[in-house]
Formats: C-alpha cells, structure tokens, sequence
C-alpha cells in the first residue's frame, strides 16, 4: 500500500461536484434495488435474490468495471448458496488493489402494518428514504457504485467489488467462497460497507464489533397437555418455567449473569443517554438495564435476548397445562471472546438453572467471532482524513453492538489485509425492523469519503 501522511490530499472540492453530478443516478439506482424485495431467507421467493444479483451485476458493468461475474458456492449442508456479485479492475503497476464489500439480499419485511409506507416501495420523507434494504445494505452497494462513478478513469488502484447474497441468513456460504475464490478477492485494503456512523452530520469509523452465539433452549415438564384445572398446582407449566429460567440470565442490576463471560475495556467515548433513549425509542419511564458506560453497554460487554419463542398463541390458547416451551436467545460476546467458549458457559448455565428439576434441552445455533480493529494503521489514516473530508468534521471511532461474523473469514484467509468498517446507516436508521430509512445526506457524503479514500490509496 502507497498511502501515508505525505500523500498529496485529493481535490476535495472537485471530487464533492463530482459527487453532486452523479447523485441523482445513484439515488434513482437505490430507489431501483429497494423495489426489489430479495429476502435470503428461505421461506421467501428466492428468483428475487438472483434479480437483484443481476441488477447490481448490470450496474458494476454500467460503472466501468471490465470483469463482472455472478458467483455462487454450496453451503456447508450441500444446498446452493446465494448469488455474489463478484466485479474486478486490475491494479496499475504498483498501486494496491482495494476489495469493496456490500451485501444485495435484505431481511423479512414483517408485518406489513408496522410501517407507514410499503416495504419495497422506496418513499422519501423529510430528507430520508424509507424502504427495506435502503440502508442494509443496498445503501453500501450504491456507495461502492458511486465511488467508482465519481472516479471513473482518475481510478488508480486496483478494485474488487463483493456483493454477497446471503448475510441476512448468516453468510452460511462465505468461508467456502473465500477459500474457492481466494485470488479473484485477494485485496491489500478491504473496505466493509456496513454499519453505522456515529449520528447524522458526524461520521464514524467501526474499530470493534461484538460476536455472536444463539441457541434454542427447550424446557419441558410433560409427555402431553393436561386439564390445567384437573391438574394444575403440583406442575408448573412450561412457560412459566422456561421464564423462570431466562430470568436467571441477568442480575437485579440488568448485566448478564453468566459466568465464563469476558467483557472489554470501556470505550473512550460515550453515548448519552439522552440520545441513546431517543434514538432506541424507549419508553418514558423504562430504566435503563446495567452498570457503566452506555456505550460499554453496547460495545465491550456481553449481552443476551430472547428473539423467538415457541408457546402457545393467545389467540389459540386452552385450558391445559403446556408440556413444553423453547426459546431462541441471543447472545452478543465482547471483542476478545471466544465464541466457542461463550456458548459452553451459556449452555452450562442453563442446564445448571433448571427450574424445579424440569428437563432443559440446548440446540446450537449460530457462533461469529468479534472483530477488534487495529489502533492505527495507514489505511485507517487515510479513511479518517477522507471522512473528516467528506464531513468537514473529524470522525469518531466506534463500537457496534451488533455482529459481522465474516470478518473474522477474512481476516483468517487474508491476514495481511487492512480491514476499514465503514458506516452507511445512522442511528435512526432502524436496521432489521420496521420504516427501515437511510438519511439521504448522510450517504451522499459516504460516497464522497469513499471516493476520496479510494483516490488517496492510490496516489
């Protein structure tokens, strides 16, 4: 890599107009992908994946990139992965070569009356676009695509685009497709669209993300139903048990009770919070759950939460005593964990709890390692001057409570690479739920810190 402290800044001024020209296209082409609603999970119409894998292909090809492929690998239990778009321009002579990651595929919409506009019909109000997958992350897909617009031939590093069609369900596919494709991706610098910034108007760059283990745990108490009135009293449902047994996994306090646990060193910056109850919609009046820093809360220390669970529905329910209840927790382990270890100590804790001798059952699930970036590096200098460029206001470094598991595959395949986090949401973005939106400003102006870290790396 030639980037350092000595190379010349880029025409910021020229690079923002350029910028400014093109992002009408970039936007229409945003506007495009949301419309099309390629949920990976499987129990969605997966001929919208591929339309999507097709769309970006066409756009990369359409940015000037001369080697365009749609890409895919089995997964581990031998069903067809995702499509990928995988684009290449070769390096110049000495310059490094840049992989840009996004991901096309998005989450389940849910319930259509949780949002105030149709989830695929990209609506704008008050500065931002409403849709699913306008911010996760088909917003990190256009700012790649408009990086590489707003360059065009002043490019002067070598380019690898990486558009992944299966992060939504967990990138089941990735580690076979980095060891198949090892030297079509192989990068100097690889650069993960994919978070947040620190809030609108001021950028951030994600130094550590918490890893990532869920399981099923079951509890039953039964053979079958029974009268709850013939038998109720000396067996206590399964519900109520199993709740009984999550309630053991956090202290009066709110902070996981789990032994075997590691937590982080504090951040240095914090999260008020004032703005962290706003921008996470709590209720008036909900205390807030743990000791220390917020942003400790969210970044450094373990966390655990009941995503699903499996009982009887209100609007079904009789008058019987349930046999079994099973629920899907979620944990969040701190940079430094090793997720293996964090699952032993979840499951030891909940086989250990079992409430009034009731028979508990744990099924792995998922396990991402955390990622902790390094403290300084040239190309984390070189995206820190581009953002402070883009924004006109120095950058913040950041956690992220949530997990990007395959970084960590791409650190083990490509260890000498520099890995840049980078942010295309805001805080208000609501990733993953309802009214999904990304601030239309904001990612004008991560297009323009790409360009410019693109144009730096190369000079």
């Amino acid at each position: 890599m030639t980037a350092s402290d000595s190379t010349p800044v880029p025409d910021v001024a020229e690079l923002r107009n350029r910028v400014q020209a093109i992002w009408p296209g970039v936007r229409s082409d945003l506007e495009d992908l949301v419309r099309i609603p390629s949920v990976s999970n499987s129990d969605f119409d997966q001929a919208h994946v591929a339309a999507s894998a097709d769309a970006v292909a066409a756009l990369l090809r359409g940015a000037g990139m001369p080697e365009v492929q749609i890409l895919s690998v089995a997964r581990p239990d031998g069903t067809p992965g995702a499509p990928a778009v995988v684009a290449r321009r070769p390096a110049p002579a000495g310059a490094p070569t840049v992989l840009l990651y996004a991901h096309h595929d998005v989450q389940p919409p849910g319930a259509d009356a949780d949002w105030d506009t149709p989830p695929f019909e990209p609506t704008e109000k008050e500065g931002r676009l409403f849709g699913r997958g306008a911010a996760d992350d088909k917003a990190g897909v256009v700012a790649h695509l408009g990086a590489l617009r707003t360059l065009a031939d002043d490019l002067n590093v070598g380019v690898t685009v990486f558009v992944e069609g299966e992060e939504e369900v967990g990138s089941p596919s990735f580690t076979t497709f980095l060891h198949t494709y090892r030297d079509l991706l192989a990068a100097d610098v690889i650069v993960v669209a994919d978070s947040s910034n620190w809030r609108v108007g001021v950028p951030g760059l994600t130094t550590s993300l918490r890893g990532l283990v869920d399981l099923d745990v079951e509890v039953a108490v039964l053979d079958h139903a029974i009268h709850s009135g013939m038998f109720g009293g000396p067996v206590i449902d399964a519900v109520t048990l199993l709740s009984r047994l999550i309630a053991t996994l956090h202290d009066d306090q709110g902070d996981v009770a789990v032994a075997g646990l590691h937590h982080a060193d504090d951040p240095a910056v914090d999260y008020d919070e004032a703005a962290f109850r706003a921008d996470a919609g709590v209720l008036e009046g909900v205390q807030l759950a743990g000791s220390g820093p917020i942003s400790s809360r969210l970044w450094t220390k373990p966390t655990i939460a009941v995503i699903g669970l499996d009982a009887p529905r209100v609007a079904t329910a009789s008058n019987t005593i349930t046999p079994k209840a099973t629920a899907k927790l979620s944990m969040r382990i701190a940079p430094g964990q090793d997720p293996a270890a964090a699952l032993e100590a979840l499951r030891a804790h909940l086989l250990s709890h079992a409430p009034f001798g009731a028979r508990v059952t744990v099924t792995d699930g998922e396990l991402g390692k955390a990622f902790q970036a390094p403290a300084d590096s040239e190309a984390m200098r070189a995206a820190r001057q581009a953002f402070a460029d883009a924004w006109g206001t120095d950058p913040v470094d950041i956690g992220i409570g949530g997990s990007i598991p395959f970084i960590a595959d791409l650190l083990e395949v490509y260890p000498d690479a520099a890995i840049l986090v980078t942010g295309v949401e805001d805080p208000d973005s609501r990733a993953h739920g309802a009214n999904e939106s990304v601030h239309l400003a904001e990612l004008e102006r991560v297009v323009l810190a790409e360009a410019l870290l693109l144009a730096r790396l190369g000079r």
